[in-house]
């Protein structure tokens, strides 16, 4: 078979530079990981908050009997590690010795250290590399070094990884399998934006990507590998990225494709809505409780998200010049000054039914109606530190675990959405959270998926090589 790029080395052995991107939860696991690897590639299965396979092959169910956060985040903990190493052993198994397999983690999932160090102790050999992002992973290399595996940072920028390189990378450099850059504008899930960077406009990879590898060039990392993410589909259209001498090896990372396969573990109605969407039908937002931007399907949850924030107004605990409209709320009649208009905004929503104020940090209330608050506050009692930091649930991971602000209602509990659109509970098409990088409409244009086909992995693998 023609292929349009050539295999390399990655984690120690020639594979073909397809990697395929780890996402969370339940989003990849050890079937459709060790499918990939089995093709050739690099397979990728999630750590973050993963199924549970038993010795029996029956899926463990993810429950909670803690009394507080902190017991909860405990149980989340362990459930983790040991669902890593079960999708870890279910990739080998599938692979058959074939490609290599990797694990995704978040370094801003709550107790991200012990996860991936429970992970690679207890599956040692099955992993041979770890890919990590959505944050600064410091001690990444370090905690890799220490079993043999190489590590994979996704940064966003050349100013990232100069920042880890400098701190902490550049004790390890034996182990940097790779640099993931991951197109902040384009990759679904949570994108690394910065402050200074506009998100409506979106800024050409080549400059940023030759950016790192000069910085690579200068510390020695010529021939690294930079693994491309985010907004990747069709090989053909990397022509300029492909035996470049300037940007050195490439390879390229593949989300959102492999999520349309047999051996994909998400349900029906998440593949199908995949091929039904338009260009524009993915949303750049910063909802998520990480404060992350991040990427997904535009749908009803998203939309309650955008007219919640909607229904926003600033508010004073004393009256002045521009706040002189008393607003009364709650059992006991206190209230808060709005502007005037402002407050004919407020008695326009609760006329609505929207009669239930919530206060933000920012000295803001959004209203919601009353069955939407009291899930709101069930949700934010149920936290089971799933993240280091929450600004929904003003949980942290260690300390007094708070992150001493007050919880946001404009958010929502990243968790309790992603397993139930992974497993398929409810109404996972509208009613949660489906992450998507912005070329998911592709899938609707592209006649490789005409007529409904979804592929195996081995069939997509084949099909990405001949450039389509």
């Amino acid at each position: 078979m023609s292929s349009i790029v050539q295999s390399m080395v990655l984690s120690g052995r020639e594979v073909w530079p397809l990697v395929e991107g780890g996402k969370g939860i339940s989003a990849t696991n050890g079937r459709s990981s060790g499918a990939w690897a089995a093709a050739g590639g690099v397979g990728t299965f999630s750590g973050v908050n993963g199924d549970l396979v038993d010795d029996n092959g029956e899926t463990v169910p993810l429950t909670f009997r803690g009394r507080d956060r902190i017991e909860r985040h405990e149980e989340l903990i362990d459930h983790s590690i040991r669902a890593a190493i079960s999708q870890a052993r279910i990739a080998r198994d599938v692979s058959r010795g074939e490609g290599r397999i990797h694990m995704n983690v978040l370094w801003e999932m709550g107790g991200c250290e012990r996860v991936l160090v429970g992970a690679l102790e207890g599956a040692k050999g099955l992993i041979h590399g770890v890919t990590c992002g959505a944050g600064m992973p410091y001690r990444l290399a370090e905690i890799c070094a220490r079993y043999g595996v190489y590590y994979y940072p996704i940064v966003s920028s050349a100013r990232a990884f100069n920042a880890l390189w400098r701190r902490a990378y550049h004790k390890f450099s034996e182990w940097l399998g790779a640099v993931v850059y991951e197109d902040p504008w384009r990759a679904g899930g949570h994108n690394g934006l910065s402050n200074v960077e506009d998100p409506e406009k979106p800024q050409p990879a080549f400059p940023r990507v030759l950016e790192i590898r000069k910085l690579m060039q200068a510390v020695g990392l010529d021939r690294v590998p930079i693994v491309m993410a985010g907004g990747v589909w069709h090989l053909k259209d990397w022509g300029d990225f492909i035996d470049n001498k300037d940007l050195g090896p490439i390879a390229f990372q593949f989300g959102t494709r492999p999520l349309l396969t047999k051996e994909s573990p998400i349900p029906e109605s998440w593949k199908r809505r995949l091929l039904e969407l338009l260009p524009g039908d993915v949303l750049l937002h910063r909802f998520s409780p990480t404060g992350f931007y991040s990427s997904a399907v535009k749908n009803e949850f998203l939309q309650e998200l955008v007219e919640r924030s909607e229904r926003q107004v600033p508010f004073r605990t004393a009256a002045d010049a521009e706040h002189d409209s008393f607003f009364a709320y709650g059992r006991t009649g206190h209230g808060v000054w709005l502007s005037a208009a402002d407050h004919a905004r407020v008695q326009g929503w609760i006329a609505e039914g929207f009669t239930q104020p919530m206060r933000t940090p920012d000295d803001t209330l959004i209203f919601v109606a009353p069955q939407k608050a009291r899930q709101i506050r069930r949700d934010q009692a149920d936290c089971m530190g799933c993240l280091s930091h929450c600004k929904f649930s003003n949980w942290k991971d260690h300390g007094d675990f708070t992150t001493g602000k007050p919880a946001d209602p404009r958010s929502f509990c990243i968790q309790k959405t992603l397993q139930d659109i992974a497993h398929g509970t409810g109404d996972p098409v509208d009613q949660q959270l489906m992450f998507a990088g912005h070329n998911a409409y592709k899938f609707r244009q592209d006649p490789f998926y005409a007529n409904g086909f979804v592929p195996t992995v081995r069939q997509l693998v084949q099909r990405i090589l001949t450039g389509w």
